[in-house]
């Protein structure tokens, strides 16, 4: 969509925002809205009155609202943040602020609500700004980038002060043209948004496939027509009948754990660190990998190397369960809750990986992470995983076509990853442009 600009501009007086449409009044944000205003004007308001509860989860990143809680007015009018319908809300806190989270307030019970204090909250005063447009204008880049760089505290604990949001200078359109911005970005940006919700339905789908391909193939194998017969294992359920049963002790030569401590990590190391959150099903990702020092490499790999084509394992945390092969040697080594195998003669590394991505081996590890609020899965019960065991030969050809068909997949996937992210550079890109006076949308609302 091409879409023109205004006739005439002004200089705003403002670096960041340039120019601006002739006629937009340029303001700061307390001349137009009310910050955190008093919950004394609902003071003569029945205490037993039923209003809306939203903590922070019940505010969504996208501006939607999670309405289902409500609260007497007496259990939350102390100690939470007061707003009612028509106010805006931006989260303060980070990452909060930076993930968009915050909402026109609509649809409270009774018209009011009270929720967490990490919330700032502006009232519009009703002749100089209207609601959805001073939320779109909290949504666009330039008011969250300075945003950002105002934040004050340390580590997870920054926060948005009141005061940038009550000194933030843009320029606004008369009221008329706001709601034409409004509507015209409700109705573009709601159609970007069904395109990035195709795109990410399509990367469900797809990591489905991707399971349900190594899944099948590693334990059904390649041949429709194979006679089956049953394994005896709930599993597994039935398997190739020239195909054997085996546990992963026996089709390992190497079974070792990583020393019990933390390594000391060292920007400028010339080692990789493997951790759980960089491997995932049969993919081993360096690019975020903590680097180690020659010295703590060696003491990583007290217990054993790792060498090319050795499989590398998670056995603990919420991203337990998967494997991936080591692409080269003195290189990496292992960091907490990992694990590392080496096959034996009579099995294919790329088989073994492949099979203990399985949903048949996950569900053998699941034994011991059932209820569990931090998952870990014993040496033991990983040790004696029942694995289903092809002719070598066979494994090799299995192992050949899930390398060609998860690649085949993954370049799927990194095609839509990549539209959504485009789709999102999109919609930020209009609703800054939108709000900035950048682009004229006074017919397209129309």
């Amino acid at each position: 969509m091409s879409l023109p600009r205004y006739g005439e501009y002004k200089d705003s007086g403002v670096e960041w925002l340039g120019e601006v449409p002739a006629h937009w009044e340029v303001k700061r944000l307390r001349t137009v809205a009310e910050l955190n205003p008093s919950k004394s004007e609902i003071a003569d308001i029945t205490r037993s009155t039923d209003v809306s509860f939203l903590p922070m989860e019940a505010i969504g990143d996208d501006g939607t609202l999670n309405l289902e809680r409500i609260r007497p007015l007496a259990e939350v009018e102390t100690g939470y943040t007061y707003f009612r319908d028509g106010d805006v809300t931006i989260a303060k806190i980070t990452p909060c602020f930076e993930n968009g989270k915050g909402a026109l307030m609509s649809g409270l019970s009774s018209g009011i609500g009270f929720g967490t204090t990490e919330l700032i909250v502006a009232r519009p005063k009703t002749n100089h700004v209207t609601g959805e447009y001073l939320n779109w204008l909290f949504n666009s880049r330039q008011f969250r980038n300075h945003g950002e760089a105002s934040m004050y505290g340390a580590g997870g604990q920054k926060r948005v002060p009141d005061d940038f949001v009550r000194n933030f200078v843009s320029a606004f359109p008369p009221l008329p043209e706001q709601t034409s911005i409004a509507t015209f970005l409700d109705r573009e940006t709601g159609k970007i948004d069904a395109l990035i919700g195709e795109q990410e339905k399509l990367l469900r789908l797809l990591a489905e496939k991707r399971q349900a391909t190594i899944s099948h193939a590693v334990t059904k194998g390649l041949n429709p027509d194979a006679p089956m017969k049953d394994s005896g294992v709930e599993w597994l359920g039935q398997v190739p009948a020239h195909w054997g049963l085996t546990r992963l002790k026996y089709a390992a030569d190497l079974i070792v754990d990583c020393p019990h401590e933390t390594p000391i990590y060292d920007d400028d190391g010339d080692y990789k660190v493997v951790r759980t959150a960089d491997v995932t099903e049969g993919k081993l990702d360096s690019s975020a990998m903590y680097s180690v020092t020659e010295a703590e490499y060696v003491n990583r790999i007290r217990r054993q190397a790792l060498a090319k084509d050795d499989i590398v394992y998670g056995r603990e945390g919420e991203r337990w369960g998967f494997a991936a092969l080591i692409p080269e040697t003195d290189k990496y080594c292992l960091g907490q809750r990992m694990m590392q195998f080496r096959t034996a003669s009579a099995t294919c590394p790329h088989y073994l990986m492949w099979q203990l991505n399985s949903v048949s081996t996950y569900r053998q590890g699941q034994l011991d992470t059932v209820g569990a609020t931090s998952p870990h899965v014993n040496v033991g019960t990983i040790r004696n995983y029942v694995l289903a065991e092809p002719p070598l030969e066979e494994q090799r050809q299995i192992s050949k076509f899930l390398t060609a068909e998860t690649a085949r997949l993954d370049a799927l996937t990194a095609e839509a990853t990549r539209a959504i992210t485009l789709l999102k550079e999109r919609r930020t890109a209009l609703i800054s442009a939108a709000v900035t006076g950048k682009i004229d949308v006074r017919h397209e609302a129309a």
